[in-house]
Formats: C-alpha cells, structure tokens, sequence
C-alpha cells in the first residue's frame, strides 16, 4: 500500500489550480452525480458536513459547473464579523451613511450581481439580521445602508453549515423561514473516517502539491505509515489530512506522521 503517484484527474476534479474534488468513494461519486443534477438550476443549496470535509469545494464545483461560472464567486464567511460590520459588508452603504462613510460602497451582495455568493458557516448569521437577508433572497433587491433607493441583484445562493439546523430553528437562533429558502436542495458530505479509501488519493495528492511547493523530494510513504493514516479517526477531517502532510513534506521525514500518530494511538 506504498504511496505512488496517481493522477487526481482520475478520481476526480481540480479547480483553481489549488482545490480539488476528488470521488474515489461510492458516497462521494453520488454526490458528484447530484451535483451535475443541480449545479445548472438557480436552486438554493445548503452544503452540510463536519469541519474539514470540504463543503467550499463543494460549492466551488457547482460554481464552476453552472451557468453562472463566468461571474463572480463571492465568498462570506458568516462568523468572521461582528454584527455591525457584517451589515455592512452585506448590503453596502451610501456616502454620509454615518461618520467615516466618505463615499458610496456596495455590499457583497451587489458584488456578486448575476453570479454566486456562497454563505460559509451560515448558522453564524446574526438573528437581527436574518430577516433581511431574508427579503434580500426572496425579492432580489437590496437596500444599502443610508440608502433610499432599492438595487435589484441577481444571484445564486449556495450555503454551507456544520450544525444541526433543525435544532437551530427549534432553538429559536436561526429563521425557520430563512433555513426553508435556503435548503432549496441538501448536499450532506460524510466525514472523511466513512470514506477511507480516499484517504490515500488525498495522501498522494497533498504529498505531490507541498512536494512541488517547497520544491523537495520524498520517498514513498511506507506500508506501516499509510496503515496508520487510513485508521485514524481524523476528526478535522481533509482539512486536517493536509496539515498532517505539509508537516511531513515541510519537516522531510516519515518519523514526524509516525510520532504523531503514536501519540494519537493510532500506530502501536
């Protein structure tokens, strides 16, 4: 089971030069499949998985396999701002807005005008706000802040969470109606200890992408190691994968994986 070089073409898609989609597992091959379903339609989508598991990617893909692939891809992650500057970075302002705002600015939503925004850790959306993301969503028109007069924007919104948002809705921090519009269609990815047959395309993968990087040359990852790294539990999951092969590759030794998986319990 040595490491060797496998063209991730054959598995599945990069994107960017920098993010690839890999389907080397039956569960992922039916997500590809629904992808190509959806990807074409303006259907809202929400991506739900683990942390780590790849839910960008996702959205990147039916970004790129969409109608839409020439415009922008705007991409918000929901818990990077508080309150205040969410709003902003949202909907806009006009000049005089409040103190500082010296001249107009549009908000992510006028950015991303006839192509995708994806809303990264979506549960994180501030409740006093969620109703107008809301009535941005469901008309197409947005207000700026200061402002007086509503923009019409065109965009497809793709939605990505690690929680339950059934239980946010019952826990009253999130909007049922809010959660409807958004779960137009469900794509849930499985973690990456469910799919572990991946484990050694995304070993070869991140082993030639840091490889090339720092411009190194590594021997074949042994038997014993690669063993260890598909029954590790890897609760970070993909994410979590690709740091423990940037160590290797930026640290030059197999004992660096060997260590931490020992201390880990996953090697004896």
């Amino acid at each position: 089971m040595s490491s060797r070089r496998l063209d991730p073409k054959a598995y599945g898609e990069a994107f960017e030069q920098k993010e690839v989609f890999i389907c080397a597992s039956e569960k992922m091959r039916r997500i590809k499949e629904m992808i190509t379903h959806v990807a074409r339609s303006d259907v809202t989508i929400l991506i739900q998985g683990e942390t780590g598991v790849g839910k960008e990617v996702i959205a990147r893909v039916i970004y790129q396999h969409s109608s839409r692939k020439t415009a922008p891809f705007v991409t918000v992650h929901c818990a990077a701002f508080p309150e205040e500057l969410f709003a902003i970075e949202m909907f806009g302002y006009e000049q005089g807005a409040f103190r500082g705002a010296h001249r107009h600015k549009p908000g992510r939503f006028e950015l991303a005008h006839h192509g995708t925004v994806f809303l990264d850790e979506v549960s994180e959306i501030p409740l006093s706000l969620q109703f107008k993301f809301l009535q941005v969503l469901q008309d197409g028109t947005v207000l700026r802040i200061g402002g007086k007069k509503e923009i019409r924007v065109d965009v497809r919104i793709l939605a990505a969470t690690n929680r339950d948002m059934d239980e946010a809705v019952r826990n009253g921090s999130f909007r049922e109606d809010l959660y409807r519009f958004l779960n137009g269609a469900t794509i849930t990815i499985p973690p990456l200890r469910e799919r572990k047959e991946e484990i050694p395309v995304y070993v070869d993968y991140f082993l030639n992408k840091y490889q090339i990087k720092y411009n190194v040359h590594l021997e074949p990852i042994s038997d014993q190691i690669m063993k260890g790294l598909i029954d590790h539990r890897w609760s970070g999951n993909i994410r979590e994968l690709e740091t423990a092969i940037k160590r290797f590759v930026v640290l030059r030794g197999q004992a660096v994986i060997s260590e931490d998986l020992y201390v880990q319990g996953t090697l004896q």
